[in-house]
């Protein structure tokens, strides 16, 4: 059977069509139609234990508010490896990780130029990773992961019911699936008291 070019441009067109219908399925399944993060110039988000509320920001304007749950020692700020403490300071998004065991991530850049002081002050770690911690800050990369201060801080799903993390900042699926879609690599991340 011969087709015509006008009808294999008839397919192509029916085929997108349909592809773009199954993505916005999808995007509606997950709320991101609701709340057009999706649209948003200038995120930033601004995660608050305290109240145990992860803030999305378009500049100055509050877009999005999520319920979370914390390390599982919420109190304070994180001091060193297994301390079950959620880090608090100024980070950024450093990667996001689609195939996270939590559903999906977006790593924070902890340890961050400020932990790097302290932890070489108080001899947690070499000057080799307090320099390389400041290297990885000023190229927005990924601070050296497996140091005495901690590391592998993330931002991922799992759940709200308790804190029950190892110190990352966790979210229900579903909101975690809104989240990684509209946070670009990069996103400033301010973690409150």
């Amino acid at each position: 059977m011969k087709f015509g070019r006008r009808t294999i441009i008839m397919l192509i067109a029916a085929l997108t069509a349909a592809i773009a219908a199954a993505v916005l399925v999808q995007v509606n399944s997950t709320s991101m139609a609701d709340t057009k993060l999706l649209k948003m110039k200038s995120l930033s988000i601004v995660i608050r234990k305290s109240t145990r509320v992860l803030e999305v920001y378009d500049g100055t304007r509050l877009v999005r508010s999520f319920e979370m749950a914390l390390g599982f020692a919420p109190d304070g700020d994180k001091e060193i490896e297994g301390d079950g403490r959620t880090p608090e300071g100024e980070f950024y998004v450093f990667t996001k990780n689609p195939k996270s065991r939590f559903h999906l991530s977006l790593g924070l850049s902890y340890p961050a130029p400020d932990d790097a002081a302290r932890g070489f002050a108080g001899g947690l770690i070499s000057r080799e990773e307090h320099d390389e911690i400041i290297r990885s800050a000023k190229a927005k990369g990924m601070p050296p992961q497996k140091t005495k201060l901690g590391g592998e801080i993330y931002i991922h799903g799992g759940g709200t019911a308790r804190d029950w993390t190892d110190g990352c900042v966790a979210l229900d699926n579903g909101e975690m699936t809104e989240l990684f879609a509209a946070i670009p690599v990069g996103t400033k991340v301010t973690i409150l008291k």
